[in-house]
């Protein structure tokens, strides 16, 4: 559940950079994306947790392939938010000529690639899924009764 945040945050920053870059709003949209863009980092270290323990506890080396290459995904999606942020900060002097709101773009795209990659090891490899207790017998369509 904790990933949810992160998520929600780094998409809401970069919904708020555009609303500011095309001065649909006021500047404040500005100040919205440096603090959700925060808000999302320290999400993303705490959800971070729970998913290395589930990433430890595989056993399937082929899921954990999987995983590991989440985890890659995610951290660079964290360090890159770390330097956008680090880039807004009002007494940054950067010779860079990259607009912070890009790394916005790449973080945002980087973490779509980094939920499919979660989605397939959980809703195709059942990760942190309870198993369901199979029936002893199959049911077919002509064995069932009908109520009335």
């Amino acid at each position: 559940m904790l990933i949810v945040f992160p998520i929600g945050l780094w998409v809401f920053s970069l919904v708020s950079d555009v609303i500011y870059l095309n001065k649909w709003g006021p500047a404040v949209w500005s100040d919205v994306a440096f603090y959700t863009m925060a808000g999302g980092i320290v999400g993303a270290l705490l959800a971070a947790i729970p998913g290395l323990i589930d990433l430890v506890s595989m056993t399937d080396s082929r899921v954990k392939r999987i995983g590991i290459w989440h985890m890659v995904v995610n951290l660079v999606v964290v360090v890159l938010f770390c330097v956008n942020l680090w880039l807004r900060m009002p007494n940054t002097t950067t010779s860079l000529s990259i607009k912070p709101v890009w790394l916005s773009v790449a973080g945002v795209i980087l973490l779509c690639i980094a939920g499919w990659l979660g989605g397939q090891m959980v809703y195709v490899h059942g990760v942190a899924v309870e198993r369901q207790p199979l029936l002893d017998k199959p049911v077919r369509p002509s064995e069932t009764r009908r109520v009335a």
